[in-house]
């Protein structure tokens, strides 16, 4: 395989304008979500008692002693940095494949991401090249279950211990998912959510910050409103960012969240419709599942085999001919512009990461896809495959 693959280099997806027939992605929201939004909107502008209600019971359900929800995901990863004093040098260990909220916040704090590779069966952080990235400048790994995926924890946790370095789970992408019985946002020092409006459970925008450690939710909370004094009044001790949520995006988590086994089941009725149609077909890879991992799949995701001879951009732009949209697998992150600066990780260094980014696509997962739309999905995969 060549580094950089050239097919990487030059890309360009045909438009998908036209392609509204079949939705993405988008919520499933009920009259429960609308009559707690429109409670909220007559009774709720005095203080935060929908976002306490969420915190709390999100945190109950994870078995987390604290929850801190924040605007979105991204702040969430950032509060936590900023709350174990990540700073300017210091180094913080992503995978080369995640979205890049994952390592964007690292940047803001003008510490360095170092990016190590994935496995092929998971998609999720190698321990293996955790290992080999650590550092003396190294303060915090942060793993990420990639499209409701779990990685290696029990690896990872004993390389925490072993180098007494924080590990974080970015769980964005995996609500509901479990390893070995352990919801995802369990794990680590902290774990984070998002509620975005692809998300299995959506606020619009939203994000929530899990942790157990008191020291560390109290730090956290107090970086997360403009470092102000609990004591004294308007008095700021610090100058930090400001990240509160909103009552209005908390009173729909709230109902989306009393919801939450329907939207998990959903989700996973999609992912196995998916899988069951295309089950002949050999030499394809979705999200894993076994018999340590439940997996929440907030969004269906294919590998094409090596045998297929099938790139992500060949697939994209076949199935668009066909009026079918799809997104490209997550990018290695070192193959951005965004991140061309830091020197952080390549396709030398990371070959797992660029060899599946290569030859995956996510599938539409919107709440409202239908039975005939999931058919004509999987007859458009079977055509591109025959070409």
């Amino acid at each position: 395989m060549a580094f950089p693959p050239k097919r990487l280099e030059k890309f360009e997806i045909i438009n998908t304008r036209k392609m509204d027939q079949i939705k993405m992605a988008g919520p499933w929201i009920t009259e429960t979500e609308r009559e707690a939004v429109n409670e909220m909107m007559l009774n709720g502008w005095n203080n935060y008692q929908y976002v306490e209600k969420f915190e709390k019971e999100f945190a109950e359900w994870h078995h987390r002693n604290y929850a801190l929800m924040t605007p979105c995901c991204t702040h969430a990863i950032h509060l936590i940095l900023l709350s174990l004093g990540i700073k300017e040098g210091d180094e913080v260990i992503v995978p080369e494949c995640t979205w890049t909220a994952t390592a964007a916040p690292i940047t803001y704090l003008k510490a360095r991401p170092v990016f190590a590779d994935i496995n092929y069966d998971d998609w999720c952080l190698n321990p293996a090249s955790v290992e080999k990235n650590i550092t003396p400048k190294t303060k915090a790994i942060i793993a990420v279950d990639l499209y409701g995926n779990m990685p290696r924890m029990n690896e990872l946790i004993k390389l925490s211990k072993k180098y007494k370095i924080p590990l974080i789970e970015d769980a964005a992408e995996a609500l509901g998912s479990r390893y070995k019985g352990i919801r995802a946002g369990k794990f680590g020092i902290a774990g984070v959510h998002s509620f975005h409006r692809t998300k299995t459970l959506t606020t619009g925008e939203g994000g929530m910050l899990l942790i157990d450690n008191k020291k560390v939710f109290e730090r956290a909370k107090f970086l997360r409103d403009h470092g102000r004094s609990n004591k004294i009044a308007y008095y700021t001790l610090e100058a930090t960012p400001k990240y509160m949520p909103t009552n209005l995006q908390a009173s729909l988590g709230c109902s989306q969240f009393q919801r939450i086994d329907e939207l998990i089941s959903r989700k996973r009725e999609i992912f196995h419709s998916y899988k069951e149609q295309l089950a002949d077909i050999e030499d394809l890879q979705f999200n894993m599942e076994t018999k340590d991992v439940f997996n929440g799949v907030w969004a269906t995701t294919l590998v094409f085999g090596k045998s297929h001879k099938m790139t992500k951009i060949k697939a994209i732009n076949k199935l668009a001919e066909l009026n079918i949209p799809s997104r490209p697998f997550f990018y290695p992150l070192s193959f951005l512009p965004a991140y061309k600066s830091y020197k952080a990780g390549s396709a030398k260094s990371n070959p797992v990461s660029y060899d599946i980014s290569d030859r995956g696509i996510t599938l539409a997962c919107s709440y409202d896809l239908t039975e005939e739309q999931t058919i004509r999905i999987c007859e458009g995969i079977r055509k591109i495959l025959k070409k």
